[in-house]
């Protein structure tokens, strides 16, 4: 039998050995710890932090700033960021921004600002580049109402909106402020005991860290924190209404004066008297119809608790409205007399019943609210347009853009009636409840996009008696809620429609046949239904003096049952 020999192992194997491990341990922190070392901030160019994110990555121009130190950020930048609407105006050679409570119009090439029609000097132009317009940022704080910072060191711009809450602490010893939440991460600064940093929110999950703006705009993490606390608390819009909106629409013409009203009216707290119209041809100015019986009108709202939001009606002057809308000095002067009898009549709010509008108005009609909208908001007024139902024809429907006015405006109102209005030929409901809900839903859903709770449904109290003619079509006249009994002939039996919710009567007379959708308390009620079930901002009712004795009581148990 042959003898085996053992191989002895020596001191070079374990050696052997022992690197290997030591070679995978380090390739593994390598792998797993390198990335956090990573220098993320943007090299060579002025890196954009706004409210506490940097967004340097998704700017499309480069920032630049000039010897007297103004930031100029381009129009495409702005837009993505701070101002949706901003547009270049062709006419006037300027740009035109705002925010919620300021509107700004820039000539190019001049170092002035328009806000709010009146005129301030600025350090800073806006400037053509080629096809890019730049435009002085730091100049226009107030207007967006931002803080804005140059930190030249770091080349580091820092943006922050006033309209945030505000967070800061100290730091309670010298520490380095890492890229992540982690110790095996790259430091972006050396931080000493005392400083204070800005608390960042985030929704991560940190373990003890803290996300911090450093004093000279560095972000990242730390878990040497101390002394918290609040610089500025969020802002928050308080509601002019809170609970529905009731609002009725007060009509009256341009020929008579405001109605005399000495009782309250049960169940709305928002009064609607059509105070102006526009002039026909008067490239900006109002019809107005006040007077002492028109302050006597707001008095005794006021004295009764509800709040005075007139219409202003464009009275279907198709040209007028579109000579207007398509001249930013006209839409800048009926904005401006719109104003003029806010203030003079210590007006709540503005309701805009523009109709019969060019479709190729419909971007101009939506400027016009984004310009009128900041002017009201700046002394907190509420600003309220009335729109018709998506889908229908040119003027009367496919002028709104329905979406952007719901951003924009305060509310939404839906004039949900004349499904067979004046100008059909063809019998039908001023509004049936299936019809309506339909529309409901364009509003609200992906159609259109208004949000539910500011679409306020407007209802109608009257209907339409229609009858046969010789040449086969039918015609209608309109008829009061209150009177619609007069029309109904002894014996004739009202019928019920499931899904129109709402009475039915057909009877012949002196050789025609007449037809109507009567407008009820049926009626009524299936809508405040509708109302309830998609939680619209409230109603709206067409017009006061239409309704029946005991209305208004029967709104007052509906709207906030």
């Amino acid at each position: 039998m042959e003898s085996k020999m053992k191989v002895k192992k020596g001191p070079n194997f374990f050696i052997k050995g022992i690197i290997v491990v030591l070679f995978v341990i380090v390739v593994g922190i390598i792998i797993n710890v390198a990335p956090n070392y990573i220098d993320t901030q943007i090299k060579d160019k002025i890196n954009l932090i706004v409210n506490n994110n940097n967004v340097t990555l998704s700017l499309k121009k480069d920032i630049y700033v000039d010897e007297n130190e103004v930031i100029y950020l381009s129009k495409e930048d702005i837009e993505n960021f701070f101002d949706g609407n901003i547009y270049y105006d062709e006419k006037y050679n300027q740009i035109v921004t705002g925010s919620n409570t300021k509107l700004a119009a820039l000539p190019i090439d001049k170092k002035e600002i328009e806000v709010n029609s009146s005129k301030v000097r600025i350090l800073g132009a806006v400037t053509k580049n080629e096809e890019n317009y730049y435009i002085p940022f730091s100049e226009l704080a107030k207007i967006y109402n931002v803080e804005v910072k140059y930190i030249r060191k770091n080349n580091v711009v820092v943006i922050e909106s006033l309209e945030r809450e505000k967070k800061m602490a100290n730091i309670s010893k010298n520490c380095q402020i890492k890229s992540l939440p982690t110790i095996f991460s790259r430091s972006v600064e050396n931080v000493e005991q005392g400083n204070n940093v800005v608390i960042v929110p985030t929704n991560e999950e940190l373990d003890g860290w803290v996300k911090v703006r450093t004093e000279s705009g560095k972000l990242g993490y730390t878990k040497e924190i101390a002394n918290t606390y609040i610089v500025r608390e969020t802002m928050k819009e308080e509601k002019q209404i809170q609970g529905k909106i009731s609002l009725v629409w007060d009509y009256y013409s341009e020929y008579a004066s405001a109605p005399t009203r000495t009782e309250p009216i049960a169940g709305i707290n928002v009064v609607s008297p059509s105070f102006a119209i526009l002039k026909d041809e008067g490239k900006g100015e109002l019809v107005t119809n006040i007077g002492e019986k028109g302050r006597a009108y707001v008095e005794w709202a006021h004295s009764n608790g509800y709040k005075v939001w007139p219409m202003i009606s464009n009275n279907s002057y198709i040209q007028t409205t579109s000579d207007i809308l398509n001249d930013y000095k006209l839409r800048e002067k009926l904005i401006n007399n719109i104003m003029e009898i806010v203030s003079e009549y210590k007006l709540d709010g503005i309701n805009i019943d523009f109709e019969n509008m060019y479709e190729k108005d419909k971007k101009m009609f939506s400027r016009f609210i984004i310009e009128l909208a900041p002017r009201l908001k700046e002394y907190g007024k509420v600003l309220t347009v009335d729109v018709t139902a998506p889908d229908g024809s040119a003027t009367w429907s496919l002028c709104y853009d329905r979406n952007l006015i719901g951003k924009v405006a305060d509310y939404v109102a839906f004039m949900a009636y004349d499904q067979y209005g004046t100008s059909s030929k063809k019998a039908g409901t001023t509004g049936g409840c299936d019809w309506v809900e339909v529309n409901i839903n364009k509003f609200i859903g992906t159609q259109e996009e208004v949000p539910a709770e500011k679409l306020i449904l407007g209802m109608p109290l009257y209907t339409r008696l229609w009858w046969n003619t010789a040449d086969g079509s039918e015609e209608s006249t309109a008829i009061s809620m209150k009177n619609v009994n007069k029309y109904i002939p002894n014996g004739v039996q009202k019928q019920w429609d499931d899904n129109l919710k709402q009475n039915y009567v057909q009877y012949d007379k002196d050789g025609r046949t007449y037809k109507m959708w009567i407008e009820d308390e049926q009626s009524a009620m299936a809508r405040f239904e509708l109302m309830k079930k998609y939680n619209l901002a409230g109603a709206a009712y067409w017009q006061k003096g239409y309704e029946y004795d005991g209305y208004w009581d029967f709104v007052n148990t509906l709207i906030n049952e």
